[in-house]
């Protein structure tokens, strides 16, 4: 079969629209496609050949290394099973979670849990920062130290969710801070502390406020936590003025006996201690400021001291001073000074020592006074060498548990921890005789060990009754406060004897170290022996220099 030949009139398009502008003409080839179109470039590298990283100028910042190279680069950061999930086991104390949570980088820190439930619109962030920031207040205000404040701030704002947060703690000023992303302004409020008072009853009231938050076995709205919080500013101290003042005068016969004194010293010691908490009070109501408080508490014991020297009895009048002495010592602050310290918030500890400071000069120049006052009357003031008894140990420590138990009714502890923090004043007066009375070893050696038995002792009371180690620590280490060496450090100052003086002194600052040091030893040594069960993360240490 024999195709038909199209004519040129058959090839002719019938209209513009028969053929495309871009097509080719009758009768030229197709061109070939652009370079671009193609699917592999001149610049592509051929197969078999490593890419090399292009090189920068010499001197550039990014400018690999010379020893670098592409081909035995380093393994990634991540590694391949992916980044390890820390989790923090719920069957430890909330102190021990949070204080771990605080030590990590904020880029390694667990998300936790909500253990409150929130509104469909989320957490209200001012009311939660604002509930924080109050309770952080009143731990503040009742002597807790700041890495505690900032666990509970913590568990306080992560409890209602909000995972962001930075709480900052001074020894006036409390901050937080909330970033809800990376990408959103940050809201930061703060608080400050006008007012201090010691009472471990409300401090309890608050700890347990905070373990019912932060804990899935109780729903703690923020009415809830609002209204508990108003009942605890409420409340009334659970012991009268009266029961105070009796206590501090049964406080200084108690410590006058324990170094040596007898009936009528232990009397002497408690009417004077009595009167000057009376005359403190006093100017308290008038509004003078601690410094002078401390000045006029102090001058009572003195004054009946140097007046029993000036009369024909023969009592030990040193005893009654140091009775005196045994109630102003400002051991509850050296402690938490020293804590901070150790604990890296060099600010607040800074802080709290100046103010330790300040009483203690309070409490010099108020004994000074009376001293050279003494001696002008010629009172025979003269400064025994030996102020220990060692054949009483039976007297001495149930004279020591007498103290602690005043000690615990001053700091307005709740009743049922009375009976504990006693026990736990006669343990270290015990051990402490043992070593530096029998063992003769070194009395501020003796002292630390005797501080660090109470350290842990009260670490493992407050985790066993979720609570604070304060009141079961800071009555206890009364009867080991350097009374009888700060005395006498006065007394070769009056005598213008400096260098014995200086040297009693330092003696008497060295054993305050030595409590506070103990203290904070044991109870990190409790922390390390009981490991919160789990796959928890340990509390990392803080940051030091270390030389460079």
């Amino acid at each position: 079969m024999v195709a038909e030949r199209e004519s040129p009139e058959d090839r002719k398009p019938q209209s513009d629209e028969a053929h495309s502008a871009f097509a080719p003409p009758a009768g030229v080839g197709q061109p070939e496609a652009p370079e671009e179109d193609h699917p592999s470039s001149e610049f592509a590298i051929p197969q078999g050949l490593t890419p090399e990283p292009p090189a920068e100028p010499e001197g550039s910042a990014f400018a690999p290394p010379r020893t670098y190279s592409a081909r035995h680069s380093p393994p990634a950061f991540t590694p391949a099973q992916g980044v390890p999930v820390i989790r923090l086991t719920k069957d430890g104390p909330w102190q021990d979670r949070m204080r771990a949570m605080l030590r990590m980088p904020v880029g390694e820190r667990p998300v936790p849990e909500i253990t409150q439930k929130q509104d469909e619109a989320g957490p209200a962030v001012p009311r939660v920062l604002d509930l924080t920031l109050r309770i952080g207040e009143l731990l503040l205000a009742g002597g807790e130290g700041a890495e505690d404040v900032e666990a509970a701030m913590f568990a306080i704002s992560h409890s209602y969710g909000l995972d962001r947060c930075e709480p900052t703690v001074t020894f006036t000023l409390l901050s937080i801070t909330y970033q809800p992303s990376l990408v959103d302004d940050p809201v930061t409020a703060n608080r400050t502390v006008r007012r201090r008072g010691t009472d471990y009853t409300r401090l309890a009231a608050v700890y347990r406020l905070v373990h019912d938050i932060s804990s899935d076995e109780h729903e703690v709205s923020l009415e809830e936590a609002y209204r508990r919080l108003a009942e605890i500013r409420r409340n009334r101290h659970p012991y009268p003025g009266w029961a105070l003042t009796l206590a501090s005068g049964l406080l200084a016969g108690a410590a006058s006996t324990l170094v040596g004194g007898d009936l009528l010293v232990f009397l002497a010691a408690a009417v004077s201690a009595m009167l000057g908490d009376r005359l403190a009070w006093l100017c308290a109501g008038r509004g003078l400021p601690e410094f002078y408080q401390f000045v006029t508490a102090a001058m009572p014991s003195a004054a009946m001291g140097v007046a029993l020297t000036l009369t024909p009895l023969d009592v030990r009048a040193s005893a009654v001073i140091t009775g005196g002495l045994f109630a102003l010592i400002p051991g509850r602050a050296l402690v938490a000074g020293v804590q901070d310290g150790l604990t890296g918030f060099y600010i607040t500890a800074a802080a709290r020592l100046l103010e330790v400071g300040y009483l203690v000069v309070g409490i010099v120049m108020g004994v000074l006074m009376v001293l050279y006052l003494g001696l002008a009357l010629g009172a025979g003031l003269n400064p025994e060498t030996a102020i220990h008894s060692v054949d009483r140990p039976v007297i001495q420590t149930l004279a020591a548990m007498a103290l602690s138990l005043c000690f615990a009714v001053l700091l307005q502890q709740e009743r049922n921890t009375v009976l504990l923090v006693t026990l736990n004043g006669g343990v270290a007066w015990v051990a402490y005789g043992a070593m530096a009375d029998t063992a003769r070893i070194s009395p501020v050696a003796a002292t630390a060990a005797a501080a660090g038995l109470v350290g842990l002792f009260g670490q493992l009371l407050s985790r066993y009754r979720f609570a604070s180690a304060l009141p079961y620590v800071t009555a206890a280490i009364g009867p080991l406060l350097p009374g009888s060496a700060t005395y006498f450090g006065l007394l070769e100052i009056a005598r213008n004897d400096l260098n014995a003086g200086l040297a009693s002194l330092s003696k008497a600052a060295a054993l305050a170290l030595a409590i506070a040091i103990g203290v904070n030893l044991g109870g990190e040594i409790s922390r390390l022996v009981l490991r919160v069960p789990g796959d928890g993360a340990a509390r990392r240490a803080a940051k030091r220099t270390r030389g460079f």
